[in-house]
């Protein structure tokens, strides 16, 4: 436990550390705000790929998805505290140096905006670090890596989203990248994040012998009810990409000759 705690506290905020200074050095034209804010999506990305590696390792091993144990279904949870902490304050960094001359601004209305506009982001950390946490370290007992596993790899659509916002700060909006990179963020969102659940519903009816549709009336309730919290802040997620993309796919109608 106090391991992957001290690797995670050290790790995140030492590679953000270094992706700014490197930035700053490589781009000396880019803006604090443009270093801190894409830091911030490159430390989410590298996450990302960890807790999805970590995630298909956890459900390659898992043969009975209730009994079966993979070690890294708890320490990647501890190693992922400090994550939601650090990338909290990074988001708070991101407000800071956007509001840009903070000799006009004052401190408290900084972090009033930043709590406005990343309030759905805020609520998804605490919840995960006071609920998510608990659950996954404590109440489940023994049981359940695989399902563990299975909500690391959610993660996978995170480098495609922060490579869009990335993109955006840049304003390349109008390049190919980026629309290859949103139809790469639909589908890996929906893949992961959408379907995930019904995926872990299948397997744990396949293994007892049910269908998909009986599974609900099978497990405990609070499992379903967890999972109705857990997939509902996705499906609204989805929601706004689907909006998003398509705007950027919206052609304009031909103006007709006068």
């Amino acid at each position: 436990m106090l391991l992957p705690l001290a690797w995670g506290s050290l790790f995140f905020p030492g590679l953000f550390g270094v992706c700014t200074w490197g930035l700053r050095r490589a781009r000396p034209a880019w803006t604090h705000h443009d270093c801190v804010m894409i830091s911030t999506r490159l430390v989410s990305s590298v996450q990302a790929v960890l807790a999805t590696g970590s995630g298909i390792i956890v459900i390659r091993s898992c043969s009975d998805v209730i009994t079966d144990r993979h070690w890294l279904a708890r320490e990647y949870v501890w190693f992922l505290i400090p994550y939601m902490i650090y990338d909290t304050y990074a988001m708070y960094l991101c407000e800071w140096y956007r509001a840009g001359d903070q000799s006009s601004r004052h401190p408290l209305t900084i972090f009033r905006n930043f709590l406005s506009k990343n309030r759905l982001m805020i609520t998804h950390h605490v919840f995960i670090l006071l609920v998510l946490v608990p659950i996954a370290q404590k109440l489940r007992g023994e049981l359940g890596d695989f399902f563990v596993g299975c909500i690391f790899t959610a993660e996978l659509s995170t480098p495609f989203v922060s490579l869009g916002r990335i993109l955006i700060q840049l304003k390349q909006q109008h390049t190919l990248l980026y629309k290859v990179n949103g139809i790469l963020t639909l589908t890996t969102f929906f893949l992961c994040r959408i379907l995930l659940f019904p995926f872990m519903y299948w397997s744990y009816g396949r293994q007892q012998g049910l269908s998909l549709l009986r599974v609900p009336f099978h497990i405990p309730f609070h499992c379903n009810v967890a999972n109705a919290f857990l997939i509902a802040p996705q499906i609204y997620w989805f929601s706004l990409l689907c909006k998003k993309a398509a705007r950027l796919f919206d052609v304009p109608p031909a103006k007709k000759d006068t």
